[in-house]
Parts: structure tokens; sequence; C-alpha cells
């Protein structure tokens, strides 16, 4: 399986995290979209929920079990304020987590944004439910971060994500 050339397109489920947007002003989650389906995926369904735990979680959960969808990515509600528990509310679902991926987020936005770049608690990794494994982005709010994630690293290597964690674990 080379990770470079996996063709594999993925449905995937996009969530905003925000108490301000709304489908006609959210571009983080259009950009997400566009990425997407540029790259031959599908978005197989897009939504808001704000920035509470409970909303999030059961968004999540909802989405990890359904077998129609591939992978999610959510935007917003991963900085430090107070009001941002994506992270929060979502890792605990997680079976295992990708510390590259936030580590390499991170060093892409220090070269755009500097210092700031240490504020993202952006983080990739799945969650496991008796219907498999799903692969879970969580991305900034910010349009200029959701397109540097989606551009650099989830695009190149979602198929092969998707790959591996469609593989049969060894026992």
């Amino acid at each position: 399986m080379d990770h470079e050339t996996s063709t594999r397109r993925a449905k995937v489920a996009v969530l905003t995290v925000s108490d301000t947007r709304s489908p006609s002003d959210d571009k983080s989650g259009s950009c997400i979209s566009e990425a997407l389906i540029n790259a031959g995926h599908t978005v197989h369904c897009q939504e808001i929920v704000p920035d509470e735990h409970a909303p999030i979680v059961s968004k999540i959960t909802i989405w990890a079990k359904d077998q129609a969808i591939d992978a999610i990515i959510v935007s917003g509600g991963t900085g430090a304020s107070p009001r941002d528990v994506t992270p929060d509310a979502i890792m605990p679902l997680m079976s295992g987590t990708l510390d590259g991926f936030g580590e390499l987020f991170r060093m892409l936005s220090y070269k755009e944004i500097g210092a700031a770049a240490m504020l993202s608690r952006a983080v990739a990794g799945w969650i496991e439910t008796e219907t498999g494994r799903t692969p879970v982005f969580l991305l900034p709010g910010s349009p200029a971060g959701v397109s540097l994630a989606l551009s650099e690293l989830i695009v190149p290597q979602l198929g092969h994500f998707l790959d591996i964690c469609s593989m049969e674990t060894s026992k």
C-alpha cells in the first residue's frame, strides 16, 4: 500500500463548531467542502453545532457509527479560549491519535502566523465503533488554517489513512 498513490475516495462529514456561524457565512465549512470535492472526495453531510460539549459529542458519536461516513472533519473550537471545547469533547471518544498531525499543523502554521500557532489544539485520530474506525480531524475555525490543513496534510493522506483504518487488526 503506497501512501502517495492511494486512489481511495472518501465520503466525509463536515462539522463546524461555532456560536455565530450559519450555513450562509460558514467560510471554513465551505473551504473544507470545496477542497474535498476538488480532490475527488464527497461531502456526505455538513452541519453546524454550538460550541458546547453535548451537541458536539452527540453529532460526532452519531456520525462515527454511520457506515455511510468514511471520515469526519471538524472546524472550530480548537483554540485556547474558555469557549473552545472541541478537543475536550471529541478526544475522549478517540481510540487513538495521530500526534504528528497536530505537530505538523502547528509547524506549518508557525511559518505563516508565528508563535500564535502554539495556541492551536488541532488534532487527528480515529474513533473505533462496532462498524470500524472513522478518522477524525479537528481543525481551527479560521479559513486560512482550514485551507492549510486540507492542502498540506489531509487531502494528500486521506485515502491512505482510510486504507489503514480499514485494515483488519492482527491479534
